[in-house]
């Protein structure tokens, strides 16, 4: 049985919006590490769009400045994708699949399937992941910034809270924390 596993980068405060933070070398050669181990990526639509065309365009080209954001652009881009929307027409990307269906029915589905674990994204689409106990583990990376503004998980609906278990954690050479959770 595949898992799924839910990766995202924050601040100290909890801020999850990518432009408040500074993802370095070493924040994406973890997630693309991340990503050689995932069999499939589940977006929404907007985090989707923010991810396509941009990174496959610098996975063709090689357009990023840097070794580590070539990496991680190669490995998202080899890694079929499947986005949750019922405005979403079409997708130019060659190894995408647009769903429609149910949320649950589908995950159940995918989690009973055979290969690598199932990689999710986001805000938005983990957060009904998380409600509908879905999420197996859990990658915080944790940036020494204080953004005090953006966004942050604030959208998950729990009836009672979530204990976790820490499996692993990693102090990166840029400060940043890398902490790996397991559901119980």
């Amino acid at each position: 049985m595949r898992k799924v596993i839910f990766g995202i980068n924050m601040t100290l405060d909890g801020c999850v919006d990518h432009t408040k933070g500074t993802a370095d070398e070493d924040v994406h050669d973890y997630f693309t590490d991340l990503i050689r181990h995932a069999g499939v990526l589940v977006y929404g639509r907007i985090t989707y769009q923010l991810m396509v065309p941009f990174w496959p365009d610098m996975a063709r080209d090689h357009s990023a400045p840097t070794r580590s954001l070539n990496d991680f652009a190669v490995a998202f881009d080899s890694v079929d994708k499947v986005v949750f929307s019922r405005s979403l027409d079409k997708v130019d990307d060659r190894n995408t699949t647009i769903v429609r269906g149910d949320l649950k029915k589908e995950i159940v589905q995918m989690k009973q399937e055979s290969g690598k674990n199932i990689m999710i994204g986001g805000v938005d689409l983990p957060a009904q992941l998380i409600e509908l106990g879905l999420v197996d583990e859990y990658h915080f990376v944790v940036q020494p910034i204080i953004a005090g503004k953006g966004r942050r998980m604030d959208n998950i609906n729990l009836q009672q809270n979530i204990s976790l278990t820490l499996a692993e954690s990693k102090a990166l050479p840029s400060g940043c924390i890398a902490l790996r959770y397991l559901s119980k």
